[in-house]
């Protein structure tokens, strides 16, 4: 077996903590109101259409239609899309720092919406340590559809086994490991750091 030289990450609840709570928490002082409006109105397979390609435009006219009692909240989801990402996950930016100190390539594979991964990107000093991230809403493939890691795995240059994937889910994971990419289920900062170690990376 190829001895690992590259990682490769998820970026939402792997690097950065993401939920749409935290953006309408801040516009919604009814919990149940809330609770309500997170399940049934900007539900997460309505938001995968942005990773999937399809412009907020789009996607936000069509949600409106169908509640035009919400048409403020669902527009503040575009402009506001920031506001749904939390912090680092804990432990996980010294994680890369240290990896790209002592050499090791970082890449990303993510799935997010293209428009709205720049705003975002423009944020994170940290992304300047990775050299290429593929993200799905600008590539229209999504994880875990195996075109993704085949196109991931030409652009960065580097053979399926020489690279761990680390996601947190499951399916993604398994989209990874049928590309030939050796894979973690993330979990934590301190499961991942064990594993990095035993493959001599950190």
């Amino acid at each position: 077996m190829a001895a690992v030289r590259g990682v490769v990450f998820d970026v939402g609840n792997v690097l950065f903590s993401w939920d749409p709570r935290f953006l309408y928490e801040r516009l919604i002082d009814d919990d149940r109101a809330l609770d309500a409006f997170l399940r049934d109105v900007v539900t997460h397979d309505w938001h995968f259409q942005h990773d999937a390609g399809r412009p907020f435009a789009e996607t936000s006219a069509e949600l409106i239609a169908e509640h035009p009692q919400h048409a403020a909240l669902i527009a503040a989801w575009g402009p506001r899309f920031n506001e749904s990402l939390g912090p680092a996950v804990d432990g996980m930016i010294p994680l890369v720092e240290e990896l790209d100190e002592a050499g090791v390539p970082l890449f990303a594979i993510t799935n997010f919406s293209g428009e709205f991964w720049g705003p975002f990107r423009r944020t994170q000093p940290v992304f300047d340590r990775f050299r290429d991230v593929v993200v799905s809403g600008t590539e229209r493939l999504v994880k875990p559809d195996a075109a993704i890691y085949e196109l991931a795995l030409r652009r960065f240059g580097m053979p399926a086994e020489e690279l761990i994937f680390i996601d947190d889910n499951a399916k993604n994971v398994a989209g990874a490991e049928a590309a030939g990419i050796r894979s973690h289920l993330f979990r934590d900062a301190a499961t991942l750091r064990t594993e990095l170690q035993a493959l001599g990376l950190l």
